[in-house]
């Protein structure tokens, strides 16, 4: 009998993690064997990207389906409890996916990092979540949590904290939100906070590692490990729990590794975490949903923001009169049916045409202050506050190391006037350039 229950979605994010951090993305050092079985069960994009390279405007874009840009929450915040925690967060007005896959008969839940916003009003519990345990800043302390005097919330109220390795932590408590929502559908959003620092691992992951001699380096091998671990161990209880086939799983990272300051790896890319480049916005992404997304890469274009309409789509829900998308649906590239190794639509049989289609994104926008980017196509436009706006072709040319500005001078106004149009109709932010990157 076919199951007509509405499909469950997990979202799963990692937070630092380079683009060539996993060995699904070409890492030879790490084993990332639960990631790379997510990867080889489901499709792999090389070209994902998020909509911003920090943490807080990133997951801002991913839960709104929107450019943060548009309710003006371009720039990070909430490293340390202060004055300013109050003001910063997320707006009210910005309506977020746990919103309307609530008003859709999902039950919601989060578990790991939220860096929203620290006050009431900004709380998962206010934001569409009906169950959180989270805690609400940048970081948290992975050994002993019980010391650190941040808190974690089970939904308002203090959760008792344990001495537990802050990774299993957060595996545990997503395998008991699968438990206790499994005969309904749900939405489980997993942002852990690994491999963000402080760099820290417990011996169990460490000992894995005991052959590396730089110690930053091996710690940081072991936390990752650990992440992928904690992946292992939800979707074995996705399959326990006979849901694996009703449930679409989604991997992503925030944005990229900061390879200047931690042994992350965003190779081969150039740039890193806070730069519009491509080693700060495009990450590792990966979609599985056994029975129905067939094996393959994909190299079209792809956002963090295709999430929201994806899940609305899978949902049955139509988007609210009142709620415009950036985003695209992402069903058109998961559910065709590619040959391994192949991107979707590429193969069709012999003596047969693919059907025609557009590819999702006409263009894709970045603007983070003085940092601003726009890719359509091959081509990508970016500038710093240090440089001029530069053209790259990333068809043959991924670590953005030549500027076609001068020999292709139509091509770069054109996406300049595309770039201007779409910065037009954007508002100020709402806070001042933050002091932090984390």
């Amino acid at each position: 009998m076919p199951n007509t229950r509405k499909p469950n979605i997990l979202v799963i994010m990692a937070d630092d993690l380079g683009y060539g951090d996993l060995g699904c993305y070409g890492n030879t050092q790490i084993p990332t064997p639960h990631l790379d079985a997510l990867a080889a069960g489901g499709l792999r994009f090389t070209d994902g990207y998020v909509t911003a390279p920090v943490c807080s405007p990133s997951r801002a874009g991913f839960l709104t389906g929107r450019y943060q840009q548009r309710c003006g929450h371009e720039f990070n915040g909430g490293a340390t409890p202060g004055a300013t925690m109050q003001t910063y967060g997320l707006p009210v007005s910005e309506r977020t996916l746990a919103d309307e896959l609530q008003a859709a008969g999902y039950v919601t839940g989060i578990v790991g990092k939220w860096h929203l916003g620290m006050a009431d009003r900004f709380h998962p519990l206010r934001r569409g979540f009906t169950e959180c345990y989270c805690f609400l800043e940048a970081w948290f302390s992975y050994l002993n949590p019980q010391d650190d005097p941040r808190i974690i919330y089970r939904n308002l109220a203090p959760a008792q904290k344990t001495s537990a390795y802050l990774t299993d932590t957060f595996a545990r408590e997503a395998q008991a939100f699968l438990h206790r929502h499994r005969e309904e559908p749900f939405f489980l959003y997993l942002p852990f906070n690994a491999p963000h620092t402080p760099l820290q691992a417990s011996d169990k992951y460490l000992q894995r590692f005991a052959h590396v001699a730089d110690e930053t380096k091996r710690t940081y091998m072991a936390m990752v490990s650990a992440l992928d671990d904690g992946v292992g161990q939800v979707m074995q209880t996705l399959r326990d729990l006979n849901l694996e086939d009703n449930t679409l799983v989604l991997f992503l990272v925030d944005h990229g590794a900061p390879s200047h300051v931690t042994p992350g790896s965003n190779y081969p890319l150039r740039g890193h975490k806070a730069q519009v480049l491509e080693g700060g916005i495009r990450v590792p992404f990966l979609a599985s949903w056994k029975g129905r997304i067939p094996p393959g890469i994909c190299h079209e274009p792809v956002i963090s923001l295709d999430i929201f309409p994806t899940a609305l789509a899978l949902a049955g829900r139509t988007v609210s009169p009142n709620l415009t998308l950036d985003g695209k649906s992402l069903l058109p590239l998961l559910l065709e049916n590619p040959a391994p190794g192949s991107a979707p639509g590429s193969n069709p049989a012999p003596g047969s045409k693919p059907a025609p289609r557009q590819p999702l994104h006409d263009t894709l926008f970045w603007r983070m202050g003085p940092q601003q980017a726009l890719r359509r196509g091959p081509w990508k436009l970016v500038r710093s506050k240090e440089t001029p706006w530069q053209l790259y072709n990333l068809a043959d040319d991924l670590g953005e190391s030549t500027d076609r500005a001068a020999a292709n001078p139509q091509v770069a106004q054109e996406l300049l006037t595309a770039y201007q149009h779409w910065n037009a109709q954007l508002p100020p932010p709402r806070e001042p350039v933050a002091t932090t990157t984390d």
